[in-house]
């Protein structure tokens, strides 16, 4: 039976994921997803682990109006989200996208500074300051906080285990961080999903996503493997114009829940 096998957070952009039971969805995707990120202090640059490999080691717990960083040596501090969605603002850049969103102030500042070695600012986006969508894709309605470009992003268990096979070693699905795993399809089955519904929850398949080198870094400490799998096996069977594709995005429909174990309904 297909079903939802895992569930992923990531409340930090580009740090620990946050294994789940159940998750709520809102206007943004999954609820605490990628709301939090880590920025240069002089130039609102975001920060990923392909530039700060520490950042795997850097752990956050969601708690809906607030987070808890945890990393080694430094021990953890829990920060609130911004009272005020309208002060301490700070000017951001992701990729192409520039614009303002609130600053959790100089306590964070200094806790992951210390972290990544240099000043470095924590920033929090509130629903009504999240981005639209990249130009051709969804609706005028759909935004995403601080991910790449779309605000999910699932991955068939029995494509893993296809491209595992091919590498000749277990590879950790975390690599590719997905939000939802689904489980009892063939692999890439999900390459011809355009709805699918789990409990009372809504998606649609955008478009696949496009793979960088951060697949090709362990997990949980942030090193590189020295053959840049899976990119290389990738690259020899799901390169598509110039991309190499592995999962898909997604966005939701209203707010819900979901659970781990749940069947997944493909609708179209």
């Amino acid at each position: 039976m297909l079903h939802l096998s895992a569930l992923y957070r990531y409340p930090l952009k580009s740090c620990m994921a946050e294994p789940l039971q159940q998750a709520g969805f809102d206007e943004l995707g999954m609820s605490g997803d990628r709301r939090w990120m880590l920025v240069d202090e002089a130039s609102g640059r975001f920060y990923t682990q392909r530039a700060l490999p520490q950042m795997a080691q850097l752990s956050v717990l969601w708690t809906g109006d607030a987070v808890t960083l945890s990393a080694p040596g430094l021990g953890s501090l829990d920060v609130q989200v911004p009272a005020d969605e309208e002060a301490n603002l700070r000017g951001i850049t992701i990729w192409r996208d520039n614009f303002r969103v609130p600053d959790a102030g100089e306590e964070a500042a200094r806790w992951v500074s210390a972290l990544v070695g240099k000043p470095t600012r924590l920033v929090h986006v509130p629903k009504a300051r999240a981005r639209w969508l990249p130009s051709g894709y969804g609706t005028v309605e759909d935004r995403v906080g601080f991910a790449d470009g779309f605000p999910l992003l699932l991955i068939g268990q029995s494509s893993l285990e296809d491209l595992s096979q091919k590498v000749g070693r277990p590879l950790e699905m975390l690599r590719f961080r997905p939000n939802l795993v689904v489980s009892g399809a063939e692999a890439f089955a999900e390459d011809g999903w355009k709805r699918i519904r789990i409990g009372d929850v809504e998606l649609r398949v955008l478009k696949p996503c496009s793979r960088c080198i951060m697949t090709t870094m362990d997990p949980a400490t942030g090193e590189r493997s020295a053959d840049r799998e899976p990119m290389t096996t990738l690259k020899t069977y799901r390169e598509r114009n110039g991309e190499i594709w592995f999962g898909q995005n997604l966005v939701s429909d209203g707010p819900g829940q979901v659970e781990v174990g749940m069947p997944v309904e493909v609708l179209e």
